[in-house]
Order: C-alpha cells, then structure tokens, then sequence
C-alpha cells in the first residue's frame, strides 16, 4: 500500500511540473512573437525572420502569375546574380513558357539544382527570380495525386505544396512530411533554412508508418529539426489514438545520428517490490573506434541497492570476435535493524571470443565464459522472471588453445574449465587441462621405397600425453583453496601395432599398448588403535605408476546377395554385409607388491578379531591405477548391415536404396584367467524415415543371481545359459520425438483430392505470387509496413489460415528395480519404467497474434514440469505480450511498449508478480 501511494504521488509531482512549465514555455513563446511583430526592416528578406506567421510567403504569387510580389525573388541589387549550376527540368506531359520568365511543367515535373531535386505532378518555375512553386493535382474522387517530393542530398520531404528559392536555398513548405531516424515528423507549416534546417509549428513525431493518421505521436507547438542530425521542440503533449494524454514535456530533444558516436543511454523506469522504485540500465555508450566499443550502465533502488555493469564488443576483421561483460550486484532486502534484513553482493562474468579460421591455419584461441555466484540469478532482474535462467542450476565456462605443427605432425590443445553448481555453489576447476598428440609415425619404412612392402615397414607407433590440475570447492573459497588440495598428475600413452594381410581377406592386426601416469603425492593409510580410526596422511613428492597390455584382433567382411521371387519388375536386390570380429588381449597382474600400487594396514574389528584391509595410495587420482590380478581377456563382435536396391523413375540413378537395418551388432569376451564371461551387449539403429533414425542399446547379465550367507542377493558363478535362459534384461532407454504442423498434418490426415486441386490451381497461383512479391517488395522499401494480401482456396473461397506446430518429445528408461524384493522363483527383480512427456509449439492466429508454449509431464512421478505460455500481440506501433509460468517458479508478467528501439523505454507499462512470494527457490 505504501508503495502505491508513493507512485501516486510521484505521478502527481511530474504532472504539476510538466503543466507549469509548458505553461510557461508558451507564455514566453507568445510574448516574443508580439515583439518580433512590431519589428520591421525593409529590404530584408522575410525567410530569415524565424518566425512562421509573418513569412511573406503566405502570399501566393502564382495567383497574379507573376511572382514579382513574392519575397522569394526580392533582390535589393540592381543586378542579377547568375545561379552556380544549370537548373535541369522536364515533364512527362508539356512545358509551356510564358512571358514574365515562367515555365510551368505538366505531368511528372522534375526539377534538378546540384544536388537538390524536386518532383510533382504541377510545377511553375520563375527564371529571372530562381523561385519554383509546386503543388499536386485533385483526381475525379478529389485526392490529390503527384504531390511535391523534395529531395535535398539524401534526404526527402513529403509535402502538399512547396515554394522554393534556388539561390537563398530558403523555402516555405505546407503539410511536410520526413522521415528522421526511426520516426516520422510532420508539420502543418514549416519553412527551409538556407542550413537545411526546418522551422516547424503545430508539428508532430511519431514511430508509426501511417503518417497521415498515425496512432500515437507527439503533439509538438514548435520544433527545429536538423536533418540527420537532431530535432529539438517546445512544448509537447503525448497522444494516443487521437486522445491528449495529461503526460506533457516542456522541451525536448532526439538525436538522429547514423554515424558511429558515443551518446548517453537513457534508463528504464519501474518498481520492484522488494527493493522499491528504480532506474535499471542507465549509462554511457563510448564509441571507442571502429574495432571496440563500450557501454557503462548501472541500477539503483529506492531501498538501497545498486549495481554497475561494463560491456565490450570488439571485432577485428580475418582476426577475431567477441564479447565481454561484467557486472556487481548489491542487493539489500528488508528493512534495517530488523531480523529480515540481508545485504548479497554478486558479480557476474560473461566472455565469449571467436578467432577467424583465416588469421592462423595452425592455431586456434576461443572462450566461452559465464561465471557468476550462487545467487546471482536470484537477485538479478535479467534473469529473474525468465524461466529457463533460474531453472538451470548449471554453468559451465571453458577456454581453449590449440596449436598444430604440421610438419612434425604435433598437436597441443589446452582448456581452462570451469563447472558451477548454483543449487549447492559447489564448483569443479580445471586449469589447466593439456593434451598433446603426436601423428602416427613408420620407423622402419623407407625413403625411397623400392619392390613390395616389407613385414616391418607396417610396424607404427604413436604417442598421446594428458596433464590435468583440478580442484573441487565452493564458489566462495575458490581463490583460497591451497595448491595441496588439488589434484594433479600427467598420462603418456603409446600404442605400437601393425596390421597384416591374411589369405586377402582377413585382417589381422597385433599391438602393444604402454600407459604411464606421473602423480604429484599419494595418500597412505594406516588403522589408529586409540580413536579406531583410519589415519590418511598424504605424501607429496614424484610418483610413477604404469601399465601395459598385448593384445591382437582378426576381423574381415562377408557378402550376401539375394533376389527376392516376388516383385521381379522392381528388379530388387538385398545386400546382406557380416563383419565378425575377435581380439585377445594379455594384461600382467600389477597388483603384486613390488609395483606398489596396493598398500594393506591391518585393524581389530568390533569382534575383537585382527582383519586386513586393502587400498591403492593413487584413489581419487586423476587417472585412476592399473587393475589388479592378470587378464586374458578373448572379445567376440557380430555387425550386420541390411541394405535393399530396387529400380525407380524418380531417382536419376534408375535405382533407389532403402537401408533396412542399418547395424545391428552384438559383443561378449571372455576373461581366459578369471573364467568368467562379461554381459551381452546388443546394438540396434534403424533409419525408419530421413529425418528419424531409432537407436536401440540393450545390456543382458550373463551370471545369474544367489542368496550369500547373511541373505543378501549378489551374483553367482553360474551363467543364465546354464538354466535355459537367454541372459538377465538389464535395461533398455531411448527417446523419440516428432514434430506435427500444417503440412505434415495435412500429409498425414489430409484428402488426396485436395492436394490434386492444389496441384492443379498451383501453376496460376504461381503467377499471382510473383506480382505479389514484386509489390511487396516496393512497398517494404519504401519503408511503409509489411502487409499479408488475402489468399483464396481452391475454391475461390477466403483461404483460412491458422498456423500451428506442436513438437512431442518422448523418453523412457526400463531398469530393474533393485530397491523392490526379488522373485524367489525366477530370481529376477522386477523392472520399473521412467518415461515423460514434453510438448512445445506455437500457435499464429491472425498476422497479429502469436501464442508459444512449452510443457512435460512425468508419468513416473505424476507430476506436471514448468509450463510456460508466452501470448504476444503486435499492435501496430506497440507490442504487447503476455508470459505465464505455471509449477515450481509460478510467476506472470505483462508488458505493453513501443515498437521503436528509441521509444521502448519511455513508452510502455509492466506488471510482475511478487517475486519475493511467488518464486520458490530450491
């Protein structure tokens, strides 16, 4: 309530000093014109009085024909003075001289002085005073038709008559209209300075194209307009569909400047519930040069916070790009000296940077940086009413190098990661993150190659190198966290293999895989008898763990052609590809004591009795430590590709194919040393239309479940095979999604007999909508707005069009669900099924209106996600749109404003909801 009243005081206070001082304006406008009134100088020319009242042009010469009386062609020599240029001059219907030096043109008249040009359907030209008269011509329904257009350099008047004096550069215009800017300014009378500047009275500004009767402007008493340059006016009143609105200004200015310049920007005005009344985004824009800019702007509150911002474009052409922002926030809710009152600072910082593929081949720079604390989307307004930014809790902030050297066939690329959590402000800091790549490279093959390919010259090797420091903290102890927490350490991996030929058609390839890791310290453990506790005491220094494994695959491909006996004329052909595959692989056991990657500490349990438990020193390491106990490990693969070609007209090959399954594949191995075999893993992808393509990965257990000692289930040694089963489903997840609108609606569920009319009234149609574009196309670069012209069906009915698009996405997951009781008798859980729903699209009734939409629904939880309506309706000259959140965040806002980027600001109204009790957090 209380705040209410403060606006309506505040309305009432700007309205008062907006009517005294406009009142007082006029008076002091009225008063100096009487007392230019009683002035008067002979011989002088009345355009340079700047007053419009007491032009002597008011006198139209044209009526005597002659234009002796017209102070336009007054000359106070005795000698004519020639004009600077020829005056070119034509008409399209006649051009008839009379005595007195008039030419008067009929029909289209143009007139060309340097670079000013002058166009209407009736122009009088008087030679000897270098004066010119234009006006348009009345039709049969009395619109006047040819009206004078007046071209100065690039800038054109509109108007309904128009004299002019070629030398003096002066003139008197009725009915002006010009475009300045993004706006439109019109005035019943106006006269031409010999500077191009304009004298106006009972002038209007509007944004809206519908110059003749627009639906808002600014009702200006007297106005100065600088072409291209500003418009600076008296007294004005806001009107709105031909209401005077009780806003007034006494003065005002607006700059038209299209060239690059620094400038003040104005701020938007409105109330936030929690921290008052306030001005947002306010500041100055400097034009630094043409590669960088910048742009200050700052925030202030009724209640006491504040915040500043810096943003930056910078663009180097064939060179880079980018963008970077900055902002601090001070929020302070509450009131002081009372339990609800807090104070937050946050900042904010956004960089994104992109390096031009021409400026280096060999090296590459990009960032792409959001970073901000926890609460920064809470106390921001940006991004408080909208959605999709409070709803993400994650942020993630990368930057990268990479160099290349081709001629020695290296590569290095480094990244600098950052990953925040807003929900618990944990944050994960990579810095940096290095990897270096060596090419393959043939030690053994030969300059100068001579005969057949040697056994040896196969042999290769190659080499890839990792280096990470990483670092988990909260976003408040990021830059106090100690180099000892983090977690450091660097991995070499070199694979030497070599692939040969057997009997041409199996490919045989053995290998050797070495990988060392280097670690900055390790963490030994140790049982403490007095607090039972383990004891973690960790040891910096060098350490070096390492691996390696052998290995050989043999793989090949078969053929299959078949040829259906049914549909012989389609001349149909189905290729059926096998690619099996096996691979060994030998991994020694590094877990034997004199690798030291397994350390034992033992500890009397609760019992009393003397245990022995065992660890690696390296756990949590960066890349983990070598296994424990020797692998032998025989892998089998099965790829199938199912492909069908058949004869068509409408491919331009004669033949079209139609892949049927696109792979489907399975893989087991079995582990020789260990005995045990791994699960059954199977692939499935189907290409089921052009644009959808269905992916299938299934997992089936190998060993069956048991019941241990204490009664817990765990998996036995004895497979599913063993009791007449395939294997133990596991699980299975995908997604699919489709997107429906007018025309694949009307494909799937729409009547052939209409497409046929389509078909057959679409060669017509055609021509009409290329007259129509070319009409269009006039019409939007004239500047006027944007119209649809009315279509008809084929039946020569109005065409209804409603455009709509409804997006459906699906996925599930199938699980077993351990946290139920198994099925004694089967030994199996029962599975669970996550599947949700989520729909998105639009809905465009009319030209004017739109309507979006977004929402989900989780059948697992039965629970609606966020649903967000966004209904916007374009008003001509405004724009309203209406957003709605329904679910965890309810909210709503209303907002009508101007179209005009100059007048959005300044004209608009906004409602929100009350953040402080509609939006839940966390």
């Amino acid at each position: 309530m209380a705040s209410f009243k403060k606006a309506t005081y505040l309305l009432f206070v700007l309205f008062f000093l907006g009517f005294f001082f406009s009142l007082y304006a006029e008076t002091q406008r009225v008063r100096g014109k009487r007392m230019r009134g009683n002035r008067t100088e002979a011989h002088a020319d009345s355009l340079a009085v700047d007053s419009l009242k007491g032009d002597s042009l008011h006198m139209d010469s044209l009526a005597v024909d002659s234009v002796g009386a017209d102070s336009l062609a007054l000359d106070t020599t005795s000698k004519k003075q020639p004009l600077d240029a020829p005056v070119i001059y034509e008409a399209s219907d006649s051009i008839v001289f009379t005595k007195g030096g008039f030419a008067h043109l009929y029909g289209d008249g143009k007139v060309n002085y340097q670079n000013i040009e002058l166009t209407s359907a009736l122009i009088t030209m008087n030679m000897d005073s270098s004066t010119v008269y234009a006006r348009g011509v009345a039709d049969t329904t009395g619109v006047e038709q040819g009206t004078p257009v007046f071209k100065d350099g690039e800038t054109p008047y509109e108007s309904k008559t128009m004299r002019y004096n070629f030398k003096t550069k002066k003139g008197f215009i009725n009915n002006i209209v010009t475009q300045q800017g993004e706006g439109y300014v019109t005035s019943e009378n106006a006269k031409k300075g010999a500077d191009d500047e304009i004298y106006m009275t009972q002038g209007k500004y509007t944004t809206c194209d519908n110059k003749e009767h627009p639906h808002f402007y600014l009702k200006l008493s007297m106005a100065k307009v600088r072409p291209k340059k500003d418009v600076v006016f008296g007294p004005a009143q806001l009107v709105v569909e031909d209401v005077p609105l009780p806003i007034a200004v006494p003065f005002g200015f607006f700059p038209f400047s299209s060239s690059y310049s620094s400038g003040f920007i104005m701020p938007t005005y409105g109330d936030e519930m929690n921290r008052g009344f306030y001005l947002r985004d306010g500041g100055y824009y400097f034009a630094i040069n043409d590669r960088v800019d910048l742009k200050v702007l700052g925030e202030i509150y009724t209640k006491g916070s504040w915040g500043l911002s810096a943003a930056s474009n910078y663009n180097k052409r064939y060179k880079y790009s980018g963008y970077f922002n900055a902002s601090y926030l001070v929020t302070k809710t509450g009131e002081k000296n009372m339990p609800d009152y807090a104070v937050s600072k946050d900042f904010r910082i956004q960089w994104s940077h992109r390096q031009d593929s021409k400026a280096s081949p060999n090296s590459s720079f990009s960032a792409s940086v959001n970073f901000a604390t926890s609460s920064y989307d809470r106390s921001s307004l940006s991004s408080l009413y909208d959605p999709s930014a409070y709803s993400n809790n994650t942020k993630a902030s990368s930057i990268s190098y990479s160099r290349n050297f081709p001629e020695i066939g290296l590569n290095i690329s480094s990244t600098f990661n950052i990953t925040q959590n807003t929900r618990d402000s944990s944050v994960n800091m990579t810095l940096p993150d290095l990897n270096i790549s060596l090419s393959r490279i043939y030690p053994f093959k030969r300059k100068k190659a001579a005969g057949d390919e040697r056994w040896y010259e196969k042999i290769s090797f190659q080499y890839t190198g990792a280096l990470t420091n990483s670092v988990d903290t909260k976003d408040n102890l990021l830059f106090k966290t100690p180099f000892s927490k983090w977690k450091t350490g660097m991995k070499h991996t070199i694979p030497v293999e070599a692939t040969f030929s057997l009997f041409k058609y199996i490919n045989i390839t053995p290998s050797f895989n070495y990988t060392e890791r280097w670690y900055t310290r390790k963490v030994m453990q140790s049982y403490d008898e007095k607090t039972h506790e383990v004891v973690k005491d960790t040891i910096n220094g060098f350490n070096r763990v390492y691996d390696y494994n052998m290995a050989v695959s043999m793989n090949t491909k078969l053929y299959g052609m078949y040829k259906p006996l049914f549909m012989k004329s389609k001349e149909i052909v189905i290729r059926h590809v096998v690619t099996p595959s096996v691979s060994y692989t030998y991994t020694p056991d590094f877990g034997k004591s004199r690798y030291g990657y397994y350390e034992t500490y033992t500890y009397t349990d609760e019992n009393g009795e003397v245990r022995m438990a065992e660890y690696s020193p390296y756990e949590g390491a960066p890349y983990s430590y070598p296994g424990k106990g020797v692998s032998q490990n025989v892998s089998f693969s099965l790829k199938n590709n199912l492909e069908m070609k058949m004869a068509s007209d409408k491919d331009t090959t004669g033949y079209k194919k139609i892949s049927l399954i696109d792979d489907l594949s399975g893989s087991l191995s079995y582990d020789i040393a260990q005995k045990r075999w791994s699960n059954l893993s199977l692939t499935a992808r189907l290409k089921l239309t052009k644009n959808y393509t269905f992916n299938m990965n299934a997992t089936f257990a190998t060993y069956a479940y048991k019941f241990d000692e204490n009664g817990n289930v765990v998996e036995s040694d004895r497979t599913e095979w063993s009791y007449g089963r395939f294997g133990r489903f596991q699980g299975y997840s995908g997604s699919f999604s489709y997107t429906l609108n007018n025309d694949t609606f009307k494909k799937l569920f729409g009547k052939k007999d209409d497409e046929k009319k389509d078909k057959d009234k679409k060669d017509t149609d055609d021509e009409d909508e290329e007259e129509t574009d070319d009409e269009m196309t006039q019409k939007n670069n004239s500047g006027t707005r944007k119209t649809e012209n009315a279509t008809l069906d084929p039946d020569g009915y109005l065409a209804f069009k409603l455009p709509w698009s409804l997006s459906l996405s699906y996925s599930y997951s199938i699980r077993e669900d351990r946290t139920k009781q198994i099925n004694i008798k089967t030994m199996r859980y029962p599975y669970s099924l996550t599947h949700s729903l989520n729909i998105s699209g639009n809905i465009k009734m009319g030209s004017r209106w739109n309507v979006t939409y977004s929402s989900g629904y989780d059948f697992t939880s039965k629970e609606m996600s966020m649903t967000t309506v966004n209904i916007t309706r374009d008003l001509h000259c405004f724009n309203m749109s209406c957003g709605l959140v329904f679910g965890p965040y309810t909210s709503y806002n209303f907002s009508i404003r101007a179209n005009s980027a100059m007048l959005t600001d300044a004209l608009k109204w906004d409602q929100r909801s009350n953040t402080g009790s509609q939006v839940t957090w966390y």
